[in-house]
């Protein structure tokens, strides 16, 4: 498949090097997630053991697969990190809605995606994902939000800043106008609420190759570096039942924005995905009051 960026002279190669930095950084944030595990010293800290990860690879019929990496331990309640690598041909309906598809329906996507649900309401649950998408035409896209139960000013302002030096290196345009995307995005229309605080959100991305994909390597590195930090900040504090009861109602949120406009999720099912790994994101316990 020939996309108009190789056309221009971009990188062949592009996919294969995409699909290895992704799984690159997923290993180094389950690294960073079990490291919090083993450094936890909070509630009941003597009673549960550190988690890991376990890994499940999983095949699409019709062209590629992925690797789900999920982890129910003492910090994480549940957390996350999957990557995917796969090709084949959109469902014509869902074709005529993406970019260089309408009339050539074949396309080639690799992602990662991560979710994270603290055992804690004190630690803030967060989300990340970027992939590379190619039809006729390639882009990156993604984006980064944090979603706290009870939100701290200066969490939400070293997420914010961690961010933007991210986006500053490329177009100090890009992080008011990606932030500005994330606040549209990361909304609930039937609530008349934001999912949480924010973050930035960026699609359709086609600069030339190479600027695009530092650019989508540069918001991985930057949750990276700023995640762990926050959940460490909070992961031992004690809680009360109230707190817990204030925090199963807010992933109640999650689910709903999830379930209902979530780009992701409808990606991932449209194209015949996995549905345990698509559904990943959702919390292990939720209630609605």
């Amino acid at each position: 498949m020939t996309t108009r960026n190789e056309a221009a002279g971009g990188v062949p190669d592009g996919r294969e090097r995409a699909r290895t930095w992704f799984e690159d950084l997923r290993n180094r944030l389950c690294d960073a997630f079990e490291a919090l595990e083993r450094d936890y010293a909070g509630p009941q800290a003597d009673r549960l053991p550190p988690g890991r990860f376990e890994r499940k690879a999983w095949d699409r019929p019709g062209g590629g697969g992925g690797v789900m990496a999920l982890m129910r331990g003492r910090v994480f309640e549940k957390v996350g990190v999957n990557v995917s690598t796969v090709w084949g041909e959109f469902p014509p309906d869902f074709a005529k809605q993406i970019p260089g598809a309408e009339e050539d329906p074949r396309f080639w996507a690799s992602g990662i995606s991560l979710v994270a649900h603290p055992r804690s309401p004190h630690v803030p649950p967060a989300h990340m994902n970027t992939r590379h998408i190619r039809t006729t035409r390639a882009w990156f896209g993604g984006g980064a939000d944090l979603n706290p139960i009870y939100p701290v000013a200066e969490d939400t302002k070293a997420f914010h800043d961690r961010l933007k030096a991210a986006c500053d290196a490329f177009d100090p345009e890009w992080y008011p106008r990606f932030r500005a995307w994330a606040d549209e995005y990361f909304f609930i229309p039937h609530r008349n609420e934001p999912r949480g605080v924010g973050g930035i959100f960026y699609d359709y991305l086609e600069e030339e190759f190479e600027r695009g994909f530092a650019f989508t390597r540069a918001v991985g590195e930057a949750f990276l570096d700023i995640y762990p930090k926050l959940v460490a900040r909070h992961m031992n504090r004690s809680w009360s039942e109230e707190e817990r009861a204030h925090q199963l109602v807010r992933r109640g949120r999650y689910v709903e924005f999830n379930l209902l406009y979530d780009r992701g999720t409808r990606f991932g099912l449209m194209t015949g995905g996995n549905p345990e790994a698509v559904l990943m994101s959702l919390p292990p316990l939720v209630a609605w009051p």
